[in-house]
């Protein structure tokens, strides 16, 4: 059972990854990918997503810093460095700005897989699109499981759930328990939880959504962006210490 001393060690821990990853913020983006794929297909793509994100990320947490050691970087640089990059990525969040780019992109690559999409379909023979028109239902169209497009690794693994932001959480993470093997376990283990959520919200996706009113969204975004800006500064200054001092 852990003690009362870690448990604070992880709280910090688990709202850096929380928001870093920001799997409430995803599930727009989710539902944008998935739309007009049988559930079945959804959930498919929410577990390869999650999976493929742990699995990243926890290749980084282990080998990060000795990957760092072959390219000449020291964690004090990298510390700054990707303190750096939390707190640009926190100026997003509390202009909205991040939010804004995800969905941007989300509509870009759903807008792209459409036209690959109806490209073959094209090419399909009459039989097809029989077989194609027949999977409708009273809802309107939907894509059966065999023509969906697989958005599991890209984009929502890369770069979404473990992007650039998410590795260098990780890594900065493992380096600030770096003496201590317990808590660079239980980093790990922070990340399986992150994305075990991940998991929830997006199977809840169109629940959420409807619950989620958008003044809510941006205030808990807002909010969040505070902490992690908090977090970031903190990682430079221990960045900065350990360099200089």
């Amino acid at each position: 059972m852990p003690s009362l001393d870690m448990l604070n060690e992880l709280i910090p821990v688990f709202v850096t990854l929380f928001v870093i990853i920001d799997p409430l913020g995803l599930v727009p983006v989710f539902i944008v990918l998935t739309q007009g794929t049988s559930a079945a297909h959804r959930r498919r793509m929410a577990i390869r997503a999650c999976l493929t994100s742990f699995f990243i990320l926890a290749a980084f947490a282990l080998i990060g810093e000795g990957l760092l050691g072959v390219f000449g970087i020291h964690m004090p640089a990298f510390r700054i460095a990707g303190g750096t990059l939390l707190f640009l990525i926190a100026l997003e969040m509390l202009f909205e700005k991040r939010s804004q780019k995800r969905n941007q992109r989300a509509e870009q690559v759903h807008q792209e897989l459409e036209e690959d999409h109806d490209t073959d379909k094209a090419g399909k023979t009459a039989k097809a699109k029989t077989k194609t028109a027949a999977t409708k239902t009273a809802d309107g169209p939907t894509i059966p499981d065999d023509e969906a497009d697989d958005v599991s690794i890209f984009p929502m693994s890369i770069p979404f759930l473990s992007g650039p932001g998410a590795i260098a959480s990780v890594m900065l993470l493992m380096g600030k328990f770096e003496d201590n093997i317990a808590m660079q376990a239980s980093v790990i283990g922070v990340v399986a939880v992150v994305m075990v959520i991940a998991f929830v919200f997006f199977l809840l996706a169109n629940v959420v959504a409807k619950r989620l009113s958008p003044t809510v969204a941006t205030v808990v975004s807002r909010l969040l962006g505070m902490i992690l800006a908090a977090l970031a500064v903190q990682f430079i200054i221990d960045g900065i210490k350990q360099a200089f001092f």
